[in-house]
């Protein structure tokens, strides 16, 4: 079905309509053999940012397109419902490109440009193998030697880690917990930073992460994003946005699977009639639909504080948390919808319904989100 949008400007309209006009022609037709070869799409995402849409957030001063929150999201939302992998990767490429931009050098940000353009891929080092929630005990570790910082350590889950051309590093230049943390910037090639094999993922398998070894990887010291210790900060800072983005996907991915659904229960006949005839179908359908345009409210209702410049940290966890929730409730009833059809891939609803759970682990796990909001819910006001 057709989501009724509110829109801020006649220019987001003429926005959602290239990207719905790119999801047919240029994403559509892919998705599936991608997804079978676990292969990521980099030529779909260096189309997509020529088009405009990897730098939606940001100021045109610097290659963006100054757009809002509250349309960037509706723009991934789309995209995420004929490609989960595309959308994933258009949300933690916005997220890689932020550090540069709110924290860079003047040096570093004369690449915002080619970044926001999609000529640059990023990647977003932040989880290990022994640690992704606990971000806080990361254990990568660099030191200094003359003008270089030199890495050993291994990051896990990157997303689009053997196709990045510039890595956000985060490790240990100090003492234990968040203060030790600092961030250096690395470009794809550097000698000792060795993208591992893709892992064999159950969905979204198109989006072909890997763990990354750094083997005395020397980074020059020019490549210090922010102050030194400041890097935990600024991951923080950055996820809060990365999570909306998140949501944002769950919310498309459910959208495609109502729309299926729903078309498939107008065309399916049982006893003589149309299943979604049946009260039992109809149900879960009218269900399905509450749950998304709740998510989407949600969603939409973070956005537009972070457009306004107040506070949205804890909103945009219920969100990622919400939404995420939604879209694996919703896939898992669709897959029920069809039936038998459900189980097998001649239709979207069981890769919908594999991409699913992966949306409530990335970007903090949902019980993560749970902690951010109740710790928000006891903390003693100031």
């Amino acid at each position: 079905m057709t989501v009724d949008r509110l829109l801020p400007t006649a220019e987001a309209y003429d926005l959602l309509d290239l990207t719905r006009e790119l999801c047919t022609r240029e994403l559509a037709g892919k998705v599936d053999d991608f997804e079978a070869r676990g292969e990521f799409p980099r030529e779909v995402l260096r189309t997509l940012g020529r088009s405009g849409l990897l730098g939606l957030p940001y100021p045109e001063e610097v290659g963006g397109a100054a757009q809002p929150a509250e349309v960037y999201l509706q723009v991934i939302e789309v995209l995420a419902g004929t490609w989960l992998a595309v959308a994933e990767a258009v949300s933690v490429h916005t997220l890689s490109c932020y550090p540069v931009y709110a924290h860079g050098s003047e040096s570093q940000r004369k690449l915002l440009p080619d970044m926001l353009g999609g000529e640059l891929l990023g990647a977003y080092c932040l989880s290990e193998p022994q640690g992704g929630s606990d971000a806080a005990s990361l254990t990568t570790k660099a030191s200094r030697d003359g003008d270089d910082w030199v890495v050993s350590g291994t990051k896990a889950w990157i997303t689009h880690a053997r196709d990045a051309d510039f890595y956000n590093v985060f490790c240990r230049t100090g003492g234990p917990g968040a203060r030790g943390i600092s961030l250096l910037l690395a470009d794809a090639g550097t000698p000792g930073l060795l993208p591992q094999q893709a892992e064999k993922l159950m969905g979204l398998r198109s989006s072909a992460p890997a763990q990354i070894v750094f083997e005395d990887c020397r980074i020059p010291s020019d490549r210090l994003v922010g102050e030194e210790g400041a890097g935990f900060a600024i991951a923080m800072e950055a996820l809060n946005s990365g999570r909306l983005g998140i949501a944002a996907c769950a919310v498309g991915l459910a959208q495609a699977a109502l729309d299926y659904a729903v078309s498939y229960a107008k065309e399916r006949e049982q006893f003589g009639r149309p299943i979604a005839d049946f009260q039992g179908i109809g149900f879960i359908l009218a269900d399905m639909a509450t749950q998304i345009s709740a998510a989407r409210a949600l969603l939409l209702s973070a956005a537009r504080l972070k457009d306004a410049g107040r506070p949205f940290a804890i909103e945009a966890a219920k969100a990622k948390l919400f939404a995420t929730d939604v879209a694996m409730k919703v896939t898992t009833d669709a897959v029920q919808v069809l039936g038998g059809a459900g189980y097998v891939s001649d239709h979207p609803a069981e890769r919908w319904f594999r991409e699913a759970k992966v949306l409530q682990i990335v970007e903090g796990t949902n019980q993560i989100q749970r902690v951010v909001i109740s710790r928000a819910l006891v903390k003693p006001a100031v």
